[in-house]
């Protein structure tokens, strides 16, 4: 604020002079020179020489406008050759700069400030571009509020040798490492700004270990959680913190940035998980730290997972009393589980000690489960085959789109649910997979509802395309997927990454399904925005996670006879009656093989090769799959009606021209529907070759747009709407070269 009281006090002189004169004698204000900016052309004379020199410019510069201020640190009576300036013109005269900082906070705010010169001069080039609150803060506080030590401390410390250059002079620097040091209960000593900022992140880090904290430091320790440009200095700071070595794990501050302390509590927790009242007093602390937005910037995201495990309650699986009521459950409840023990593994896989007690407990919950799931096993039947069929016939005439996943299980769908950035209403149901659950055949079942099981995708395709020829259906990679409008009614959007990941890379996998789950979502948000009113997301088949595995774990079996053995499945050419009551058998003929056997758990068949990810069994992971249809919801007014009226005419055109002649409705049932931007995208042999500009039709307008084939003899046209994408009308143009060369041919 200094800097506005100055410039008032020039200002003054201004109004009927050309010259000031700024006298300083003890130099403190001479940074207020810089605060002035290009109004004034600014002279320093503070020598004979000087003084006659610059009265030289101001004498040839006249007569002119331009305002010359000249600046001295002499005494006003010993000037010579300027003091006639002084004198005709005008002069603000500074000999010392805290009573002229004390007489202006008097006279414009009516305060009386008491602090000490080098205090009163350090907050002056603080208060520079702040309003009269900086002082009124400071006389009412003090000297603590010359600098707001929360937001310039983190910038000093992120690079404390620039910041304190850049920031301070030799004085202002001085005043602020005197704060710093009182700030740390310490005396001031001259040392390196690195130093003092190891300093102040040592007593930060001290002060969060002990959970005693200095608000000031704890501020500045959240602001740098915030900071996404000053993360990496933290980093630096933490990798080389030393922690005490008495450290209370327990008594650690709830937001603190130890990972080790996490850990620590992980394994202190996993010792006791039958200690039902520890449990239940620590939830409270857990899941404030979950909520931790420190923890969630230092990536410490663990404990949510943590706390499903924790909470879940098995008694309500005793109550189920039928298969339709498990595979409800299932979703509800249980597949909260998967999630909380893939993420775990992701992050705990190679720390055994810390993983198994939470691994144990996860498949006691399972086994429970299961215990229901196959004493109502006989409920099963699937609803995989024709999913694709169902879907296209009960469409109508919506425009559809349908991501079909490798490997989805239902509580990956439903956090790819959570991340859909759309308006549309989302309908969550499921389908119940075929057995064995594996690709090959689920796949089949998918696309094709004649039972036949077909190993080639693009068969499979091209069997649904032959069952409806009459409707396009466009078949794509998911990464394929953009804003261009596509030809057909139906898109199929194949995706096979979490399948390939897991079955190569196993449970080293998990730590790029979050990467996966965010395109999905990204994929089925730019869907609804493309015209697509519906867009399903479905699945082959789920998987289950074998985690830290002992041989004990693995089931050894040897079937009689002719046999091929999976990870989660056996098929065999005869009936083995001995294993019927340890395993799930089902009658069912692939190649040479009449039987399949699975195990009433997750642990896998003893077989060569990696274990880890697997698939093709029958627990509720691997057979229930999402289907999940996101569908645009109507409009609540009604758009303006818009067709292609010449439709008739465009299938036999004579010429290389052709004009589309468009309609908009004449009924207006409201100022929604007065008027429309649209869009025509051109197609030949099912490739988009061109597109229209945006135009706007208006209510009862009819327009007519000229185009040229561009050597297409035939060219399908779609009539979109330029915001939703939404198709309004299709019309297939035909070039007629027979009439073209007068019937010679």
């Amino acid at each position: 604020m200094i800097d506005s009281w100055v410039k008032n006090d020039l200002r003054d002189i201004y109004e009927q002079h050309t010259v000031a004169v700024f006298i300083d004698e003890s130099g403190d204000a001479e940074f207020l020179l810089n605060t002035l900016g290009a109004e004034y052309t600014i002279q320093q004379a503070n020598t004979d020489l000087e003084e006659l020199h610059v009265k030289y410019l101001v004498e040839k510069a006249q007569p002119s406008h331009e305002r010359f201020l000249i600046y001295t640190r002499s005494k006003k009576d010993e000037l010579k050759y300027i003091r006639e300036y002084c004198e005709t013109c005008g002069c603000l005269e500074i000999r010392y700069l805290q009573n002229y900082i004390k007489d202006k906070v008097h006279q414009t705010l009516n305060l009386n400030i008491n602090l000490s010169k080098e205090d009163l001069i350090a907050a002056a080039k603080v208060s520079v571009g702040k309003d009269r609150t900086y002082w009124m803060d400071l006389s009412h506080k003090g000297a603590t509020e010359i600098f707001d030590l929360i937001k310039e401390l983190l910038p000093f410390i992120h690079d404390p040798v620039t910041y304190s250059k850049e920031k301070y002079d030799v004085q202002l620097r001085k005043t602020f490492y005197r704060k710093v040091n009182e700030l740390l209960g310490q005396d001031y000593l001259d040392k390196p700004a690195a130093t003092l900022a190891s300093e102040l992140v040592k007593a930060m880090l001290d002060g969060l270990a002990d959970d005693d904290c200095n608000k000031t430091l704890e501020s500045v320790y959240k602001s740098w959680m915030d900071s996404v440009s000053c993360r990496d200095s933290f980093n630096c700071y933490l990798g080389s913190y030393v922690m005490p070595t008495n450290l209370d794990i327990w008594n650690v501050n709830v937001h603190h940035p130890f990972r080790q302390v996490d850990e620590k509590w992980l394994a202190e927790i996993g010792k006791v998980l039958s200690d039902k009242v520890f449990i239940l007093n620590i939830i409270p602390k857990l899941r404030q730290r979950n909520q931790s937005k420190q923890a969630r910037a230092l990536d410490i995201l663990f404990w949510n997972d943590v706390i499903a495990l924790l909470e879940f309650d098995p008694k309500d699986i005793a109550y189920l009393s039928s298969f339709g009521e498990c595979i409800n459950f299932y979703k509800k409840h249980f597949c909260k589980l998967d999630t909380a023990i893939r993420n775990l593994y992701a992050e705990f896989l190679n720390k055994k000690e810390l993983l198994e007690p939470f691994q144990e407990i996860y498949k006691e919950y399972v086994s429970v489960f299961m215990d229901k799931w196959f004493k109502h096993w006989s409920g099963y039947k699937e609803t995989q085959t024709g999913t694709l069929q169902r879907i296209i016939d009960e469409a109508g005439n919506k425009k559809t789109a349908v991501i079909v996943g490798d490997g989805v299980a239902y509580e990956i769908a439903e956090l790819v649910a959570s991340k859909v950035k759309s308006p549309a209403i989302l309908t969550k149901d499921s389908i119940l997979a075929d057995i064995p659950s594996e690709t090959e055949n689920n796949m089949s079942r998918i696309y094709m509802d004649n039972g036949v099981t077909e190993a080639v995708q693009s068969k499979r395709e091209k069997y649904l395309a032959a069952q409806n020829s009459d409707t396009t259906i466009d078949f794509i990679r998911l990464d394929e997927v953009n804003e261009e409008a596509r030809l057909g009614q139906f898109l199929i959007c194949t995706y096979k990454d979490i399948d390939d990941m897991g079955e190569k890379l196993q449970q080293k996998a998990l730590k790029y399904f979050p990467e996966t789950i965010d395109f999905f979502a990204e994929k089925i948000t730019l869907l609804l925005s493309s015209g697509y009113v519906k867009v399903y997301l479905i699945t082959d088949h789920g998987f289950v996670l074998t985690g830290l595995l002992s041989e004990a774990d693995k089931i050894s079996i040897s079937p009689k006879g002719d046999f091929d053995k999976a990870e989660r499945y056996i098929r065999t050419q005869s009936e083995q009656a001995d294993l019927g009551s340890a395993l799930i058998e089902a009658k069912k003929n692939y190649k040479q093989f009449e039987y399949l056997y699975f195990a009433k758990n997750i642990n896998p068949f003893r077989t060569p090769g990696l274990y880890g990810f697997s698939h093709g069994g029958v627990s509720p992971q691997e057979l229930v799959t999402p289907y999940f249809c996101w569908e645009r919801s109507g409009e609540s007014a009604t758009p303006l009606s818009v067709t292609i009226e010449n439709k008739s005419d465009l299938k036999d055109v004579t010429g290389e021209l052709f004009s589309i002649k468009i309609q908009a409705d004449e009924v207006v049932i409201d100022l929604f529907s007065m008027q429309r931007k649209i869009y025509l995208v051109f197609f030949a042999n099912k490739i988009q070759v061109n597109k229209s500009d945006v135009f706007k039709i208006q209510s009862k307008e009819r327009i007519a747009k000229e185009y040229a084939f561009d050597g297409h003899p035939e060219i399908e046209v779609h009539l979109l709407d330029a915001i939703t994408k939404q198709q309004l009308d299709r019309a297939v143009v035909k070039q007629n070269k027979n009439k073209d060369l007068g019937g010679l041919l």
